[in-house]
């Protein structure tokens, strides 16, 4: 329980909002979440011109 307990304390909001949804039981939405986080992630870094090339033959 300690492990959770630093984990989420190191999260901020995005640690509370995941027990949010594990509290909740809703659960299957983290997976969901997760892979909006990492989109939004290759949309920001697709924005320089330095590494769009190589974001570019992902998709």
């Amino acid at each position: 329980m300690k492990w959770t307990e630093s984990m989420k304390s190191r999260l901020g909001i995005l640690g509370e909002l995941l027990s949010f949804f594990w509290a909740n039981k809703w659960w299957w939405l983290v997976p969901m979440i997760l892979v909006l986080i990492v989109f939004a992630v290759l949309i920001i870094f697709a924005q320089s011109s330095a590494i769009a090339p190589f974001i570019y033959t992902l998709f």
